[in-house]
């Protein structure tokens, strides 16, 4: 099955971001008639923590394990806020909202989930981990990349402030029609 662990929105920013999303590719229709993107559907915005991908049953549940521990963490506050692109400059590959105050939580969060998931034979990834709201993956940025980075950067997308106290284990099923997201387990932070 395919997995990952991630920031469930609270439905306020979610319905923020989800209509940030909907003004950016509205208005790159306009600005950036070649520029070509799959956005997210509102309903699966999220933070992604940790992306396992496909996982065989048996490691499934050893992961369920682990994972069903409070990883002995404050909650915190998040802000969403702000809009950019991975990568930094030349042709955009992702779309974004960021997180603003509580990013350092949002790390450390990580760096819990590091700690917890090494002894099952997990690695985090060779980037830096930088939270973010995926809003689009795109497929051709055609000769609108610096276009989009402007549309981008004149978005103020403050999506609000949540209060984060626990991830989730989803599991994400792959179909014509997009990706849906089940929620497998709560990991709460304390």
């Amino acid at each position: 099955m395919r997995l990952f662990v991630g920031l469930e929105l609270d439905e306020p920013v979610r319905a923020a971001a989800a209509a940030v999303a909907e003004r950016l590719q509205s208005r790159s229709l306009t600005v950036a008639p070649d520029f070509k993107a799959r956005w997210v559907p509102g309903a699966n915005l999220h933070i992604t923590v940790w992306f396992f991908g496909e996982v065989a049953d048996a490691p499934a549940a050893r992961l369920v394990d682990h994972l069903g521990v409070p990883l002995g963490l404050s909650p915190f506050a998040l802000d969403v806020r702000g809009c950019g692109a991975f990568p930094r400059s030349g042709a955009p590959r992702v779309l974004w909202i960021g997180a603003a105050e509580g990013t350092a939580g949002m790390i450390n969060t990580h760096a819990a989930l590091v700690e917890r998931l090494a002894p099952l034979g997990y690695a985090p990834e060779a980037r830096v981990y930088s939270p973010h709201v995926t809003l689009a993956r795109v497929k051709d940025p055609g000769r609108s990349a610096r276009t989009v980075r402007e549309m981008l950067a004149g978005e103020a997308a403050d999506c609000g402030r949540m209060v984060v106290t626990a991830l989730t284990l989803f599991r994400s099923r792959l179909s014509p029609h997009g990706a849906t997201y089940d929620p497998l387990l709560r990991v709460p932070l304390a």
